[in-house]
């Protein structure tokens, strides 16, 4: 019979990335069959009280843990794991000074530590204050936090351009500053191109397809998915652009979107027009260039060659194991992107924000994309995304290996796309190989990854 563990820790406060990986390592302790470890905030409340356990009073300033498991001494051993791993979450950085009374507000950590630039990582619901509270302190801000309403990402970024700072997000998932990489970050080299993208996961793309060509980037620039939508209006667009065509260390600008609203894009181009940095536009859309079209075309503006692409082919992938095709994504751009490529299938972005609603994004957690593996019958064709670099699963072949394994000898064909860089800490190659060697075709150009998907499922593929 199982046995539950709840603790309320008052005033202890970490953020919901950070939790969401205690979380999981958790889950994976000896014994430990549930775990849920968050902050008690009503959503995550609900969670712990759908899965059974009985919890006492708690608000979201408070740390929630919740096990179950076989037996009293084994969660409590368990709960000491947990210890370790929350200490180190509230470890100062290597050379870091202690300090006695950290600050309690954005606005406080300001003025005390001169900073420039504040990054949110909390519950939607409570995003907004925390990042006008930074903005009213005179900073940049990067929401990496999702499920904030478009009415409060508005007024945020109408503030910001009052005050001339910067709102990247919310749901703002990468963001490298003069090569000091935020939330999804990949190793890349420092060079001429700036990047703006109102896409996680398409900058990573781009990013990395530059690197593998020896190119590297001064900034990258997160916008937020919504921005170059009717309603938000491209407000952090514009002021990024303007922002890179003043940096003297960005010699080319690269724009990357989902397909934005034509209203928009009308305001943007206008905008372009008049920069002195010559861009060049990845904006998703029937008749555009796809992402690696684009960075081949900032190659060609920069006189640098175009390579190719690094790519590993796996034995059966011909016209006789042709049928439907699924994607089973974690980046939202890049499944945008598959569909249009390929024109036809059943795509799923798992990072959106109705998969995210108390659970890791799928670069962390793999669950529900394992599950929907697991699923696809005999016959069909997978193509799915594989992204790495720092804030991602730190070795996602470890689990995704066997499941496409197992895919393999149901008669299912598998198509990767891995983006990453070769200085990511999980090792390109490494996992390039492991996924090859479990059954999957790897490419690390999502757009030439589609089009083989598409031909394997068309039977065409050689």
């Amino acid at each position: 019979m199982s046995t539950d563990v709840v603790r309320v820790r008052t005033g202890v406060y970490h953020d919901s990335v950070s939790l969401m990986r205690v979380s999981r390592t958790a889950t994976a302790l000896p014994g430990v069959e549930v775990a849920v470890v968050a902050m008690a905030t009503e959503l995550n409340l609900g969670i712990a009280a759908e899965l059974g356990f009985d919890l006492p009073e708690a608000g979201p300033a408070d740390l929630l843990i919740a096990l179950r498991g076989g037996g009293a001494d084994t969660l409590e051993a368990a709960l000491a794991e947990l210890d370790g791993l929350l200490a180190g979450l509230s470890a100062m950085p290597a050379g870091g000074a202690a300090v006695e009374h950290p600050p309690h507000t954005v606005r406080a950590a300001a003025r005390e530590r001169a900073a420039t630039l504040a990054l949110v990582s909390v519950p939607g619901p409570y995003a907004f204050a925390e990042a006008l509270d930074a903005v009213e302190a005179g900073l940049s801000v990067m929401i990496f936090s999702d499920n904030v309403p478009v009415e409060q990402e508005v007024l945020l970024k109408r503030r910001a351009a009052e005050l001339g700072v910067l709102v990247m997000g919310p749901d703002c998932g990468t963001a490298v500053i003069g090569g000091a990489g935020l939330g999804f970050a990949n190793v890349l080299r420092p060079g001429p191109v700036g990047l703006v993208a109102a896409s996680g996961t398409g900058a990573q793309q781009v990013a990395c397809l530059l690197d593998h060509a020896g190119v590297g980037i001064s900034h990258l620039l997160g916008v937020g998915g919504r921005d170059l939508s009717a309603d938000v209006g491209g407000l952090s667009t514009l002021r990024a652009l303007e922002a890179l065509d003043a940096d003297p260390a960005t010699e080319l600008i690269v724009l990357i979107s989902k397909p934005p609203a034509p209203e928009v894009a009308r305001a943007v181009a206008e905008t372009v027009a008049k920069l002195g940095t010559p861009v060049v536009t990845a904006l998703l859309g029937p008749g555009q260039d796809d992402l690696t079209a684009a960075t081949e075309t900032a190659l060609r503006a920069l006189g640098a060659p175009v390579p190719a692409w690094p790519s590993w082919p796996a034995p059966g992938t011909t016209g006789e194991h042709a049928g439907s095709l699924r994607g089973i994504y974690s980046g939202g751009t890049l499944c945008v992107e598959a569909r249009l490529i390929t024109g036809s299938g059943e795509f799923t972005d798992f990072g959106d924000d109705a998969y995210t609603v108390g659970r890791a994004h799928p670069m962390i957690d793999p669950t529900l994309r394992l599950e929907a593996l697991a699923e696809v019958p005999p016959g069909e064709v997978v193509l799915l995304d594989v992204v790495l670099g720092h804030g991602a699963d730190p070795d996602p072949a470890a689990t995704l290996a066997p499941a496409i394994a197992g895919a393999a000898a149901r008669g299912v064909t598998v198509i990767v796309a891995l983006v990453g860089s070769e200085g990511d800490p999980q090792g390109l190659n490494a996992q390039a190989e492991a996924l090859n060697a479990a059954g999957a075709a790897v490419f690390t150009s999502n757009a030439q990854a589609a089009g083989h998907a598409a031909e394997v499922a068309a039977g065409i593929a050689r």
